[in-house]
């Protein structure tokens, strides 16, 4: 029906700005007008001067006592503005940190409701009887580990720690990569290659032998 008669159906999301954050905002423009007023005052001030040093030339000197007299009034009103300025921005950082702190507040809110919620969840007894049998675990663990001290003597110790040592050796024995047993073919080669050249050398002295022997007993 919304669609119908062209509104919406979705609702405006709730504003995040704080009536805090409003009174913030109204401070700080306060603050900056108050800022341009003092600059206003400031730049009258020093024309006021410039005027009564003119006029004193000029032999007026009432006229320029009058200008004086005004320029000591707005000094006045600068002092006050100076005043109102500190209290505004005072009044500005004490509202700021309050805002703070309600943030603070509210965080701790959340958390002691959240924690409350776990300690509704955990049982008193329930944890005195787990930390109970914890603690006997423990202490039956102790005792077992008492009784085999006890039983075993120093002779035993010596016996299982060199048994010890000897799985490790045995296991990094098993992890260690085989030495491959098959010849390479370049060393099989350079083999062959060495043996062809003994046997040829072989049969050229066995050659020369011979006929060295034959001249002999010519």
């Amino acid at each position: 029906m919304g669609a119908l008669f062209g509104k919406s159906s979705k609702k405006t999301a709730p504003s995040r700005i704080t009536e805090q954050d409003k009174a913030v905002l109204q401070l700080k423009q306060q603050r900056d007008r108050l800022k341009q007023y003092q600059k206003r005052i400031e730049l009258q001030l020093e024309n006021d001067r410039q005027v009564a040093k003119k006029c004193l030339q000029q032999g007026r000197k009432d006229r320029a006592k009058l200008l004086l007299r005004k320029k000591k009034y707005q000094e006045s009103l600068l002092t006050n503005a100076d005043k109102q300025l500190e209290n505004l921005e005072k009044l500005a950082a004490d509202l700021e940190f309050a805002q703070v702190e309600m943030k603070v507040l509210d965080g701790l809110k959340h958390g002691n409701a959240a924690l409350k919620k776990v300690h509704d969840m955990l049982d008193i007894n329930e944890v005195e009887k787990i930390m109970d049998e914890t603690r006997e675990g423990i202490e039956k663990q102790q005792e077992i580990d008492a009784i085999l001290t006890d039983v075993l003597t120093t002779q035993d110790e010596e016996d299982v720690l060199a048994e010890l040592d000897a799985l490790e050796a045995e296991e990094q024995a098993i992890n260690l990569p085989s030495v491959p047993s098959d010849e390479l073919p370049a060393a099989a080669e350079a083999e062959a290659d060495v043996t062809e050249e003994e046997e040829t050398k072989a049969t050229t002295k066995t050659a020369a032998t011979k006929t060295k022997r034959v001249l002999v007993e010519a």
